[in-house]
C-alpha cells in the first residue's frame, strides 16, 4: 500500500497525543483504531478501488481515520471542508464523485451517487488502480478548477524526517497547506490542534491552553492578529514558527510580526494546488526574499514570471486544459524580482494593475495603507477606465466611522512622498465586511 510506511510510523507513535479536538486528547492508537474501523466499512460497503469518494467535514480522528483508509483502499478522495458546502453539488460533478461521506461530528453516512462513467484524465487514472486526491483551486479569480494528483509522489516528501512540532491546523482540511499540515505532523509524530473557529483571540487561547509550537497561517490572518493585538492577553511563549504563505505578505506586516514576535522563527513557503508545498528558505529573518527547490524541483523565470517543474506536481486538470509545457514547466503566473538565487514574489500576473501602462502591483500599495492608522485591513484592486486602462482603487476596512470623502483625502495625503501618482488610490470605498475569504485570502474580485 501506498501509505504502508506512514501507517508503520503511525504504530511507533501509538502512545503519543496525535490531536486535541474540542479540548478532547486523540492517540495515535485512537486514530489508528479509527482507520481500522473504517477499513472495515470500505468492505461492507463493497467500495471497490478507483472509486472517487468525497470526504466531506473537517479535522476530526472520524475523518483522519477515513482518509487513511480510502488511500490504503487506492480510492480518490475528495477533501471537502463545511466552509465550500454552498458548492457541493457543482464541485461533485465535475470531480465525477461514486460515493459521498458526510460527517457530522462522531456520526458519518456512506452515499452512494448516480454518476456516468468517468471521462477524460480521471478515466485513465482510476483503470490504473493507484490511489489519488482531487483539490480544487480557491476560484478566487475565476471558476475553480479541479486539480488531480497520483497520491503516491504527493505523498513521497514526508517519508524524510522533520522536527517533532505540536501545530495548529489553522489552514482548512481541503487546501493544499491543510492536507500538508496533517501529513507533515502525523509522519513525524506531533500533535495536531484543531480549532473550533479561526479568530485570533480563539487561535491565542489555544496557543496558551495546549503550548502550541508551530502556527502556519496567512498574511491576511496574521495582519488580523495584529491590528486585534488578541497575543497580548495570552502566553504566546510556546510559539517556535509562524509559517506564512498562499498570498503575498505586505512588508509592513512582515516588520511588525518580527518585532512583535521577536523570539518566533518567521518562514516564508512556497506552494500551489497543483505542485504540493515546496520547500522554501527565506535570504534572513524579516526577508522577503526566498529561495525555492529541494530534491525533484527546479525553477526558472521567464518575463519575471515564476515557472516550476516538479516530481510531485499535478497530473492535471479535470476541467481545463494541460498547463505543462512539453519539458513539464508549469507557469506559477507570480511576478517575481530575483536577487542571485532569491525571488521576492509580487503577486499573480492578473492581479496586477496597468495604469497607462505603468505596472501597480496591489501589494505595494497596501503596505503603505496599512501603515495608516486609520485603517484596519486594505484590499488594493485595478477598476478599468476609458482613458488609462486601469485606475487603482482600494477597498478598506476603518478603524472607526469616518465619511468617505474625508477618508479618500487621508488617503491621498498619505501616500503623496509614498507612492509614485500613478500608484494612489483614484477611488476608496469603504467595507464593514472582512477583506478576506473563509480561507484568510484576500479577495481581489
Amino acid at each position: 500500500m501506498v501509505i504502508d510506511w506512514l501507517l508503520g510510523k503511525m504504530s511507533g507513535f501509538a502512545y503519543r497525543q496525535a490531536m486535541v479536538i474540542a479540548g478532547n486528547s486523540v492517540s495515535y492508537g485512537d486514530l489508528l483504531g479509527f482507520y481500522r474501523s473504517w477499513t472495515g466499512i470500505i468492505g461492507d460497503q463493497r467500495i471497490k478501488p478507483g472509486e472517487v469518494i468525497l470526504l466531506e467535514g473537517d479535522y476530526s480522528p472520524e475523518v483522519c481515520g477515513a482518509l487513511l483508509a480510502f488511500i490504503a483502499n487506492n480510492n480518490v478522495i475528495v477533501p471537502l471542508s463545511a466552509a465550500v458546502r454552498h458548492n457541493r453539488e457543482g464541485l461533485m460533478e465535475i470531480a465525477q464523485v461514486d460515493k459521498s461521506v458526510h460527517f457530522e461530528g462522531r456520526n458519518s453516512q456512506v452515499v452512494t451517487n448516480s454518476r456516468a462513467p468517468k471521462t477524460g484524465l480521471l478515466k485513465d487514472f482510476t483503470l490504473s488502480g493507484r490511489a489519488g486526491m482531487i483539490l480544487f483551486t480557491s476560484g478566487s479569480t475565476g471558476a475553480p478548477k479541479a486539480i488531480l494528483h497520483d497520491f503516491e509522489p504527493f505523498i513521497d516528501r514526508y517519508k524524510y524526517p522533520r522536527d517533532t512540532l505540536r501545530t495548529l491546523s489553522f489552514l482548512l482540511f481541503d487546501h493544499i497547506g491543510g492536507i500538508n499540515t496533517l501529513l507533515h505532523t502525523l509522519s513525524n509524530g506531533g500533535s495536531i490542534i484543531c480549532p473550533p473557529n479561526r479568530s485570533p483571540a480563539d487561535i491565542c487561547a489555544l496557543i496558551e491552553k495546549h503550548q502550541v509550537e508551530l502556527l502556519p497561517a496567512s498574511p491576511s490572518f496574521l495582519n488580523m492578529l495584529l491590528m486585534t493585538e488578541a497575543y497580548k492577553y495570552y502566553d504566546m511563549s510556546s510559539l517556535k514558527i509562524i509559517t506564512y504563505g498562499t498570498e503575498v505578505m505586505p512588508d509592513i506586516t512582515l516588520r511588525l510580526l518580527h518585532s512583535r514576535f521577536p523570539d518566533v522563527q518567521l518562514r516564508q513557503t512556497y506552494g500551489l494546488s497543483e505542485l504540493g508545498i515546496l520547500r522554501a528558505k527565506s535570504k534572513g529573518p524579516g526577508s522577503p526574499w526566498l529561495k525555492i527547490g529541494g530534491e525533484g524541483v527546479d525553477t526558472k523565470v521567464v518575463d519575471g514570471v515564476l515557472h516550476i517543474r516538479s516530481k510531485s506536481a499535478m497530473l492535471g486538470y479535470l476541467n481545463a486544459p494541460n498547463p505543462f509545457d512539453d519539458e513539464g514547466w508549469f507557469n506559477t503566473e507570480d511576478q517575481v524580482s530575483e536577487e542571485g538565487e532569491y525571488i521576492r514574489i509580487f503577486g499573480r500576473r492578473s492581479e496586477i494593475i496597468n495604469v497607462g501602462g505603468r505596472k501597480v502591483y496591489p501589494v505595494e500599495v497596501e503596505q503603505v495603507l496599512l501603515q495608516m492608522p486609520e485603517l484596519r485591513d486594505v484590499t488594493v484592486k485595478g477598476e478599468p477606465n476609458t482613458i488609462l486602462g486601469s485606475i487603482v482603487t482600494a477597498v478598506v476596512n476603518v478603524n472607526r466611522p469616518m465619511d468617505s470623502k474625508e477618508l479618500k483625502s487621508r488617503v491621498k495625503d498619505f501616500c503623496r512622498g509614498r507612492l509614485e501618482d500613478f500608484q494612489i488610490p483614484v477611488k476608496v470605498y469603504i467595507e464593514e465586511g472582512e477583506l478576506f475569504s473563509e480561507r484568510y485570502k484576500k479577495l481581489r474580485k
